[in-house]
């Protein structure tokens, strides 16, 4: 989902903010993609910009050779066997592999000739894996981020008749005014990474803002609308929604206290007396042919009214989510009611939206994005900006002007008021749709569950004086942890970006290897206690430089698009109807090392308390981690079933721990003179 490593801040949007003109009109005021990247790369070139004057220039992405991937993956895979016999059989498949695949080769590589102005695997990606897949996007697809308070909202004096709610959304609405217009005038510099400032795509910015999935039956769609055409934001409150414009005719964000106004109007319309709206939100949530089914049904009741209202909706800028009924207090209450609104908050979304700020009645606030068309980096930079001047600063630098703004009772409006009596009429099944719905939505959140591991003993500080890759060692006490939760190694998957080329997206690393074998069983499934014994713990040291030099080793293939998970899928796609697949794609094994039970990602930001998304497979766990310098978070999930969360939680504690001690311990021991 998201790279690896701490995001570095940039310092030069703010400076772009003087110098823009206002958004350029699109030559059509909406695009509908179907999941090709192609289809709207012409609008990079109308925006223009710094944004995208390096898409031009950006490499393809690369196929690895059959014995590349071979070799990368034999290693991977042969931990996870449950035999030697399992092992030599694989390693048989695998060698066949090499020549029973040079026809699918081929034809990838004949595709990727085909695709010269593009990835030969996104479109694959974004429809097979995304915009085709008929789980719900509630946990499944949708990750959240968690802000960190802002100290300057008015706790103790806090105005009578707005909530901290209203009051933090307002200033991160003022900020994403901000940060949309740098976006929709190209002028937000391109993303680059590393000493050598590398480029990175980004396709990505044009689902940020104004973008909205569309349920389809068999595959959905996605609509991305004209910025300069639409200058609102949507609201829910109470399962209601409003829109208003936030922005002025240059793309400006209007001053405070008129947001603030216009947010809080939202409030008290949803708590006025009359006929309410059907929790429409809950139709998002469902399979997505369901989705698809109730969108159908809401246009054949509603008509041409219903139609402006959606499109009302799905061209908004961005979803405000104003949970007045929420006053968490830890991570985890927080985590939950912005990874899924739970069970009190779940009808105050609208899930389709690309972005989702969320703010509660007491002032915590965080983002649920849609992770279709758009992976999680460019939105932790959207997070950045948006987080980084607290509500207080931009209170103070930003009053009411002389310009007279339409009153917020004008303003602001019920998106499907003209629409109650046809929801509510005779011939409508919305309601039984949205029964239906609502049940199957809180089904799923209840069969879920979530734990948060804020782990203060030490971060990135001390396992660098250790002399470790700090993702690399906590990859490993990850797996040190599930071997001790399972009494087994499970297929590992780190999230490893891949956009320094054209339309790439993510690439997998694989943490089980030979070496990470070696040192888990070597530690056990309980601490040994056995750490005092000089000779042993230089064993268990040494086994674990070998596991960490893996997979830093492995996670470098898999930035430069050189890992084999992709390259696999693509051969897969290759083949054609009533063709025999290698052997190796049938092989147990193999279907095993691919099968996530651990899913990972890291992202690490200095405003961010927690973050997180949902386990990929029934038997598997999702974890989310960040390492701080002095301090490591997780975010762990899974189906509740299993009872697994709580108990990760605490190995991952103890492995921590028990890591740390033999590094210390080694520390301490005086070595000879001689």
């Amino acid at each position: 989902m998201l790279r690896r490593g701490i995001f570095r801040i940039s310092r030069t949007a703010n400076n772009q903010l003087r110098t823009m003109s206002s958004i350029k009109p699109w030559p059509t005021p909406m695009l509908e993609s179907n999941g090709d990247y192609r289809a709207e790369a012409p609008l990079e070139s109308h925006i223009g910009g710094a944004l995208y004057s390096q898409q031009h220039s950006l490499p393809r992405l690369p196929i690895p050779s059959l014995r590349e991937t071979v070799d990368r993956f034999l290693p991977t895979a042969l931990p996870l066997a449950v035999d030697d016999e399992e092992k030599s059989s694989l390693i048989r498949a695998a060698e066949s592999f090499v020549s029973e695949a040079e026809e699918l080769q081929r034809r990838l590589e004949g595709r990727r000739e085909e695709m010269k102005d593009s990835s030969w695997l996104q479109l694959w990606w974004n429809t097979l894996g995304y915009l085709q897949v008929r789980d719900p996007v509630v946990v499944n697809v949708s990750y959240f981020f968690h802000f960190s308070d802002d100290g300057t909202l008015p706790y103790e004096e806090q105005p009578s008749n707005k909530s901290l709610g209203v009051l933090r959304a307002s200033s991160l609405l003022y900020s994403a005014a901000q940060y949309r217009k740098l976006v929709a005038t190209g002028a937000l510099p391109f993303e680059a990474i590393g000493k050598a400032k590398t480029p990175l795509c980004s396709v990505a910015y044009k689902y940020m803002f104004n973008a909205c999935r569309i349920p389809r039956k068999e595959q959905d769609t996605y609509r991305i609308y004209d910025p300069a055409l639409h200058r609102h934001v949507i609201v829910a409150c109470g399962g209601q929604f409003y829109s208003f414009d936030f922005v002025d005719e240059n793309g400006d964000p209007l001053p405070l206290p008129i947001l603030e106004d216009r947010l809080q109007r939202c409030v008290e319309l949803s708590r006025g007396e009359g006929m309410k709206l059907p929790m429409l939100g809950y139709l998002t949530s469902d399979n997505r042919d369901q989705c698809a089914e109730a969108r159908e049904e809401l246009i054949r009741v509603g008509g041409k009214k219903m139609e402006r209202a959606l499109g009302v909706l799905e061209s908004g800028a961005l979803l405000i989510c104003l949970d007045e009924n929420e006053e968490p207090t830890s991570k985890k209450q927080a985590s939950e009611i912005f990874w899924t609104g739970g069970l009190s908050s779940g009808h105050n979304r609208w899930f389709d939206k690309s972005i989702q700020l969320i703010c509660t009645n007491n002032g915590k606030a965080g983002m649920a994005g849609e992770h279709s068309m758009m992976d999680g980096m460019p939105v932790v930079g959207f997070c950045d900006f948006i987080t980084k001047k607290s509500y207080g600063e931009i209170a103070t630098k930003s009053h009411a002007s002389g310009h007279e703004h339409e009153s917020a009772e004008k303003n602001v409006k019920d998106i499907f008021a003209d629409c109650l009596a046809d929801l509510y009429s005779s011939g409508s099944n919305t309601n039984s749709l949205v029964d239906r719905s609502k049940a199957n939505f809180d089904k799923l959140i209840s069969s879920h569950e979530m734990q948060m591991q804020s782990f203060q003993g030490y971060g990135s500080n001390a396992i660098k004086k250790m002399g470790y890759s700090p993702d690399a060692y906590v990859q490993i006490a990850m797996q040190l942890a599930t071997y001790r939760l399972w009494k087994e190694q499970g297929g590992t998957y780190e999230a490893t970006q891949v956009r320094p080329f054209l339309h790439g997206r993510t690439e997998t690393t694989r943490t089980v290897s030979p070496a990470s074998e070696a040192f888990v069983k070597k530690m056990g499934l309980r601490p040994k206690r056995d750490e005092l014994d000089a000779t042993i713990r230089k064993e268990k040291l040494t086994l674990l430089e070998e596991a960490v030099s893996s997979h830093v080793k492995y996670i470098g293939s898999a930035a430069k698009a050189m890992g084999v998970d992709r390259h696999f899928l693509g051969l897969a796609l290759s083949v054609k109807d009533g063709e025999t697949a290698p052997s190796l794609f049938s092989h147990p094994l193999y279907t095993r090392s691919k099968t996530w039970r651990v899913s990972t990602s890291h992202l690490t930001h200095p405003r961010f308390d927690s973050w997180g998304y949902g386990e990929v497979v029934p038997n598997g766990v999702g974890l989310a981690y960040s390492i701080h310098p002095n301090s490591c978070m997780f975010c762990i999930t899974a189906l509740r079933e299993h009872g697994w969360p709580e108990r990760l939680s605490h190995l991952l504690e103890e492995a921590l721990s028990e890591i740390q001690t033999l590094n210390e311990l080694e520390m301490l021991t005086p070595t000879s003179k001689l």
